[in-house]
């Protein structure tokens, strides 16, 4: 992931003037899944059209100014890669919190699949 260029990318947007916060999530592989097995690196799978599906619909809330997305796909992933970087910048606090949260369960949900390989 590179938050440096992301956020880069934020600064030269039109409306940039508009931003009033900028909210980061950075997806790390994680060395545990949610039910405790010990996890030695996992792969994600993007459906691409899907993830433009839902990036345009959450540019659409209120205050949203931009909404960035890198994930590592179609990759092996060992325990502390980047599996994804999500920038999200719009007007107030509440707008932009709410939008990173639907964006990131969105994506999650609808628009990624994962694979963890887990330990023997």
């Amino acid at each position: 992931m590179d938050f440096n260029s992301l956020l880069e990318q934020l600064k030269n947007h039109p409306a940039y003037e508009k931003v009033g916060m900028v909210l980061c999530h950075q997806g790390v592989v994680r060395a545990t899944s949610r039910d405790g097995r010990a996890v030695r690196g996992l792969r994600v799978a993007v459906d691409e059209r899907r993830l433009e599906q839902i990036i345009e619909e959450k540019k659409a809330l209120p205050g949203v100014v931009e909404i960035l997305v890198q994930i590592n796909a179609d990759r092996e992933l060992k325990v502390g890669d980047d599996v994804m970087g999500l920038v999200v910048a719009g007007d107030i606090r509440e707008n932009v919190i709410a939008a990173l949260s639907d964006t990131l369960n969105a994506i999650k949900t609808k628009a990624t699949k994962k694979i963890e390989h887990f330990s023997e």
